[in-house]
C-alpha cells in the first residue's frame, strides 16, 4: 500500500504536524487493525477451558486470564494513550503493533501459567494502540468529516469485539488454542508493515518540549476542564455497561437445556450485532452536522426498546437477533458521536480525551459483566434483561437532564464554533 494521502507538510488548526488529510484506504486500515488489536483481548473468553487443560491450570484460576488481560489495557489507557499528545504517532503506532506481535507469540508458545500471564498483561497493555489510532484519524480528517471518520475506525473496534469469540472458536477447532494467537501475531507482523509504509508523520505540538509526568498531570486536568468528556464518558459507562450485560451473560440461557446451543451456534450472534455495529457507523456524519443530542437520545430509546425482544428469548430466537441488532446499532452510535464530540472540543489533546473517555468504557465493562452474572444466578434471563433496561432508562434519563441544561442541537460543528 503506497502512500497516496500525503499532501505538503504543515501544521494543521489542531496545531499538529502531518501530512494532510488519510485517505479512505489508509481509514479502512486503521479499522482493520483496531479489529485485530481489540479482537486480542476477547480471543481468550472461549479458550478458557482448553488453555486450563493444556498448561493444568485449576478453572478457579484461570478466569484471571480475563482479569489480566483488562488492567493491562486499563494501564495503558493511563500511561500510552497520552503519549500520542507528545511524540510521533506514526512510531508510536508501529511500535506497539510490533511488541503486540511480540506479547502474542509470548502467549501462543507459554509453557506455564506464569508465562500466560504475563503475556497476557502485555496483549492488554499494547492493545490500547485503538485509541491513539482513533486520535490520530480524528485530528487528521477535516473538521466536516471527524465523525464519519471516527465512524469507519471504530466500526473495526466493533466488529473486532463481536467476531473474536467466533474466530477464536473456529481456529481452535481446527489447530487449538495456540494457533489463534500465533495466526493473529503473524497478521499484526503484516499489519505493522503496512502502517509503517502508509502513514505518514504525524508530530503534535501542543506538547512539544513536555515531560512526560506533565503529560500525565494534564490527562488529569482535562476531567476537570472539559464538562463534555465527564458528560459523555458517563454515557459511555452506562451504554457499555447494558452491552456487556447482554454479550457476558447470553452463553448461560443458549448454552444450558432446553436450547442447549454449541459454541459455534452461540458465537453467530455475533454476526447479527455486527450487522446492527457496521449500519451505525455513518452516525459520526450526523455528529459533523451538529445532530450529535438528536443522535444520542434516539439511539438510547433504541437501545432501551432493544431489551423487549431479548427478553423473549425462550419463545423465539428471531426476536433476540432484532433485539441485538438494535442495541448494537445504538451502542455504536452513541460511541462514535462521544468521540467526535469529545475530539471536536480539544483537537490539540485528542489521545488524551480518547484515552480518559475509554476508562469509562472499562469501568462500565467490567461492571456489566460482573452484575450480568450475579443476577443471572438469581433472577434468571428476565432479570438480566431487567438490569440491562434498567441501565439504558438511567442512560436515556442522564440524556434528558443534559438536554434540559444544554439546549438543542448541539454536536460537533456547534462545540467547534463555540471555541
Amino acid at each position: 500500500m503506497t502512500n497516496r494521502n500525503a499532501t505538503t507538510a504543515g501544521p494543521t488548526d489542531s496545531g499538529e504536524t502531518t501530512a494532510g488529510p488519510l485517505s479512505t484506504a489508509i481509514v479502512l486500515l486503521f479499522a482493520i487493525a483496531c479489529g485485530l488489536s481489540v479482537a486480542n483481548i476477547y480471543f481468550a473468553q472461549p479458550l478458557l477451558d482448553t488453555m486450563a487443560q493444556d498448561l493444568d491450570i485449576t478453572p478457579a484460576v484461570i478466569g484471571i486470564v480475563v482479569t489480566l488481560t483488562q488492567i493491562g489495557y486499563a494501564f495503558g489507557l493511563v500511561l500510552i494513550v497520552p503519549l500520542g499528545d507528545l511524540l510521533d504517532r506514526r512510531r508510536l503506532i508501529v511500535g506497539q503493533i510490533l511488541l503486540t506481535a511480540i506479547a502474542l507469540v509470548i502467549v501462543g508458545t507459554a509453557t506455564n501459567a506464569a508465562v500466560l500471564f504475563v503475556g497476557m498483561v502485555l496483549v492488554g497493555l499494547l492493545a490500547v494502540v485503538i485509541q491513539v489510532l482513533v486520535a490520530y484519524a480524528a485530528t487528521s480528517a477535516a473538521p466536516a468529516e471527524r465523525g464519519r471518520t471516527i465512524g469507519t475506525v471504530t466500526s473495526g473496534v466493533v466488529s473486532g469485539i463481536l467476531l473474536a469469540r467466533f474466530a477464536a472458536g473456529a481456529l481452535a477447532d481446527i489447530g487449538g488454542w495456540r494457533v489463534v494467537y500465533l495466526t493473529s501475531a503473524a497478521l499484526t507482523l503484516v499489519l505493522a508493515a503496512l502502517l509503517a509504509r502508509a502513514l505518514p508523520r504525524h508530530q503534535p505540538q501542543a506538547m512539544a518540549g513536555s515531560s512526560y509526568a506533565k503529560l500525565l498531570r494534564s490527562t488529569v486536568a482535562l476531567f476537570v476542564e472539559e464538562p463534555m468528556l465527564r458528560e459523555r464518558g458517563v454515557f459511555a459507562l452506562l451504554i457499555f455497561a447494558s452491552f456487556s450485560v447482554f454479550w457476558s451473560s447470553i452463553v448461560l440461557p443458549l448454552a444450558a437445556p432446553p436450547l442447549s446451543y454449541s459454541h459455534t451456534a452461540i458465537g453467530m450472534l455475533g454476526i447479527a450485532g455486527l450487522a446492527g455495529a457496521l449500519a451505525a457507523h455513518r452516525s459520526g456524519r450526523l455528529a459533523d452536522r451538529g445532530w450529535g443530542q438528536r443522535t444520542t437520545g434516539l439511539s438510547l430509546m433504541l437501545m432501551l426498546a432493544g431489551w423487549v425482544p431479548i427478553a423473549c428469548l425462550h419463545a423465539s430466537l428471531w426476536l433476540v437477533l432484532a433485539g441485538v441488532v438494535m442495541i448494537d446499532f445504538a451502542v455504536q452510535a452513541i460511541h462514535v458521536t462521544n468521540q467526535s464530540l469529545i475530539v471536536a472540543t480539544r483537537p490539540d489533546a485528542a489521545s488524551r480525551l480518547v484515552g480518559g473517555y475509554m476508562v469509562f468504557y472499562s469501568i462500565g465493562t467490567g461492571l456489566g459483566a460482573i452484575g450480568s452474572t450475579i443476577v443471572y444466578a438469581m433472577a434468571g434471563w428476565i432479570g438480566v434483561c431487567v438490569l440491562g433496561a434498567a441501565i439504558s432508562a438511567c442512560a436515556l434519563l442522564f440524556w434528558v437532564i443534559t438536554v434540559s441544561r444544554t439546549p438543542l442541537p448541539t454536536g460537533v460543528c456547534a462545540v467547534s464554533s463555540s471555541r
